[in-house]
């Protein structure tokens, strides 16, 4: 490529730096897309039209790489929106611009953390417009889509999804809002997706999408977020919770004999809610369930940052290709400061790194129909 650099780096043996001893270990390519904006057209620590132009293109560069094959995943740093706006760029986000290079029919913003799996209904719009916007059908577009891919990310089939309500205490029955009738439409047309759903006869509902994943188990060791079982760790099913009145004051019963939260009577999701957004996130966070569905940006985002703020990673969902990003803005007050902790980057590379192997994996399975040798 034009104007690239490549750097490698080199390994000695023992104290010895030798050329005949020396090992290589690999290959940096520094790529510069915009050469003709140098460093006196950028100010540390502002945004502008050249920072704007470098970044978006920078982007662009690194998905082409990826979608030709030379790169295996993509990870993405926070991009300044309105930078790129002042560059001419009218773009909501990464998500939106990826969407549009890619050619994908359908892509969603989703958020992972070893404890929290979260969906974005909408992104990048104001509050007002997304209750103005909110219709069951979108919604149930936005469920069924989200358990097709965590049926691959996650290699479960039964998942259990979570749709948080728009109003608080989801509406009281219509007492705060009207919202909530359109969100159950919603959960019933999702569930309906997966009528047929059977993994080995029936494809999904967004096999035309693409996806690097294909659905099947997940082999032992290749899950988004692999950890052992904590010892003294209850994994068995989780109690059933009946609340009844009596003069006026709820109780709250735990069945003595737990059971499953659901019977599942065949491997295809389950939706639940609208549900209260106040609680959800802490019953999901309990492994209550595998994944929520939220309605809007700060919805999701505000949770996940509070519980997890250093292991979010931002995942989208849709792209033929693998992409990361860490969970946090573009944070210009600490430019030249060095006081940035990069372990959020350093979890969005890591999640890059095992979802581009696991993706590679399968291919060497079809290749040679076995991996021995390569665990």
């Amino acid at each position: 490529m034009p104007g690239a650099k490549s750097y490698s780096l080199w390994t000695g043996s023992g104290n010895s730096w030798e050329p005949s001893e020396r090992q290589l270990m690999g290959h940096a390519l520094w790529i510069d897309p915009t050469p003709e904006i140098t460093s006196s057209a950028l100010t540390l620590g502002e945004g502008s039209a050249a920072s704007g132009k470098a970044a978006v293109e920078a982007v662009r560069i690194g998905a082409h790489l990826v979608m030709i094959g030379e790169a295996d995943a993509l990870v993405t740093l926070p991009l300044s929106k309105a930078a790129a706006h002042q560059a001419g760029y009218e773009i909501p986000g990464h998500t939106e611009f990826l969407q549009e290079l890619s050619g994908s029919p359908i892509t969603r913003m989703a958020f992972v953390s070893p404890s929290l799996k979260i969906v974005l209904h909408t992104v990048h719009q104001s509050l007002r417009s997304v209750v103005e916007d909110i219709s069951a059908e979108s919604v149930a577009q936005t469920l069924s889509f989200a358990a097709d891919r965590f049926i691959q990310l996650m290699g479960k089939n039964d998942l259990r999804v979570a749709l948080c309500a728009l109003n608080p205490h989801a509406g009281e029955g219509g007492a705060f809002g009207k919202e909530e009738t359109a969100l159950a439409e919603a959960v019933v047309m999702a569930e309906a997706a997966f009528m047929d759903f059977d993994l080995e006869e029936v494809a999904t509902p967004f096999e035309h999408v693409p996806s690097p994943f294909s659905p099947g188990a997940i082999p032992e060791g290749w899950e988004i977020f692999p950890s052992k079982p904590k010892e003294g760790r209850n994994t068995g099913p989780i109690p059933v919770v009946a609340t009844t009145t009596h003069l006026g004051v709820e109780i709250t019963k735990i069945s003595e004999t737990p059971i499953p939260l659901m019977a599942s009577t065949r491997p295809a999701p389950h939706f639940f809610g609208p549900l209260s957004a106040d609680s959800l996130f802490h019953r999901a966070a309990k492994g209550e369930f595998d994944l929520v569905v939220a309605l809007y940006h700060d919805q999701g985002l505000i949770p996940i940052k509070v519980l997890e703020p250093a292991r979010a990673v931002n995942l989208t969902l849709g792209l033929p290709f693998i992409r990361t990003s860490p969970d946090h803005g573009t944070a210009f007050d600490k430019a030249g400061l060095w006081i940035s902790d990069a372990t959020n980057f350093l979890e969005a590379a890591a999640l890059a790194v095992r979802l581009a192997a696991r993706a590679k994996r399968a291919t060497w399975q079809a290749e040679v129909g076995s991996t021995k040798g390569l665990d």
